[in-house]
């Protein structure tokens, strides 16, 4: 499938911008010059443009910190030789929240970091017509960049502009670029700390940002677009291209904190507890045990909730036992034992039995655990199960200690 430049080259047309337009909108109203913008005029027609800057200071610096991490995070190499310039953060505004065939994406904000300053590009189209130079103005856009990041993006704006590229038989550029979506990352950071991860949530407890009365709900977007091309009433479309341009700057600060949260975890997770526990879960799916053990002590040295701090007193456990630790993780079970936790009751009951060959501190330990069980009545099938394997354990420790008795 060619691309639409490719097509356009082919027919001796120069991409990208252009004084000349070779098709116009069948109806397009003049946006409000409220909306702080301008006509950009393609070789396929004209849309709006509105472009802003942003100082680059915290929490949208222009440099981020090394992206090792980040790049073994997307399982893309090509992250970790990037620059803060080659990076596109990109938020869709569209005509439905599902997505489908006659979902249009109306407003593409992209934004790049330049100098000492983020610069924020919003691509509005007045009128469906509009669509083929709104297109083929983002494609001209994205040829100075290497990386996507987005919120939901795999799930949601790349699979809507790429089928938006395809009914019109063209190329999607987006498929060339690596791709980091924050969201699956942001869930594994903060589900521990935050029940909502939406970007709004994020930018708001983890970034500090706090948005202005101009901002409305996601769901309202696409009516007022509708009521727009209606009636060419702009007055809540700025509403909804302040949203969107909200949306890009906290996608640029959210991708900037986490990318140092992941490059110097001790430091950055220091501004809430919890996060150093779910850092230490990441850096040991992501292979590195050594900064998860450093981070699950840290974690457990701090004021954490019990049913947290009982998760690291378990991942830290498992990882000692692993290394054959069998002391460090005798201990991190019995600190567990306070909290009637029946894992760390079945592992001093393994370890006891089949380490020390002390059958009856294995005993004790497995009777303690029943009993935590029979106190939780009514049990699920699966405490039921447990409780059985705990029974048949405890048949076999008193043959044991019956045995040696002869």
């Amino acid at each position: 499938m060619s691309s639409l430049s490719d097509k356009l080259r082919a027919l001796g047309v120069q991409v990208g911008a252009s004084r000349h337009t070779l098709q116009t909108a069948k109806k397009s109203y003049t946006a409000d010059p409220q909306l702080g913008g301008r006509t950009l005029s393609t070789v396929l027609g004209a849309t709006y443009v509105i472009e802003t800057d942003y100082p680059a200071v915290d929490p949208l610096r222009s440099a981020p910190p090394a992206l090792r991490w980040m790049s073994i995070w997307c399982g893309d190499e090509r992250i970790d030789r990037l620059t803060a310039r080659d990076f596109v953060f990109l938020d869709t505004e569209t005509t439905g929240l599902s997505g489908g065939a006659g979902t249009y994406a109306f407003l593409i904000g992209v934004g790049r970091f330049e100098d000492d300053h983020f610069h924020l590009t919003q691509f509005f189209m007045r009128d469906p017509a509009e669509e083929p130079a709104l297109l083929v103005a983002l494609e001209g856009y994205l040829t100075q960049c290497s990386a996507l990041v987005t919120f939901n993006g795999k799930a949601f704006d790349v699979p809507l502009l790429t089928g938006r590229y395809t009914i019109h038989g063209w190329q999607n550029p987006l498929a060339t670029l690596a791709h980091i979506d924050l969201l699956p990352l942001a869930r594994r950071l903060w589900k521990d700390r935050l029940p909502s991860r939406t970007l709004g949530n994020l930018e708001y407890h983890i970034l500090g940002i706090s948005r202005t009365a101009e901002d409305i709900p996601g769901w309202m977007i696409p009516e007022i677009y509708f009521e727009y091309l209606r009636s060419g009433e702009t007055e809540q479309l700025r509403n909804v291209i302040y949203h969107n341009a909200m949306d890009v700057v906290s996608l640029a600060a959210l991708f900037n904190h986490s990318a140092s949260l992941l490059t110097d975890p001790s430091a950055e997770a220091a501004q809430h507890d919890s996060d150093m526990v779910a850092l230490a879960k990441l850096f040991e799916s992501l292979g590195d045990p050594e900064a998860a053990i450093d981070l699950y002590r840290r974690g457990l040295e701090r004021d954490i909730p019990i049913e947290l701090r009982l998760q690291a007193i378990s991942k830290l456990a498992l990882i000692y036992k692993r290394r054959r630790d069998f002391v460090a993780a005798r201990l991190l079970w019995e600190s567990a034992v306070q909290y009637q936790h029946i894992e760390a009751c079945i592992e001093l009951a393994k370890y006891y039995e089949h380490r020390q060959k002390d059958f009856r501190q294995a005993l004790h330990w497995t009777e303690t655990a029943i009993g935590i069980l029979n106190a939780m009545q009514p049990l699920s099938q699966e405490q039921r199960l447990g409780l059985r394997e705990l029974e048949h354990r405890k048949e076999r420790l008193q043959r044991k200690i019956s045995a040696r008795s002869w």
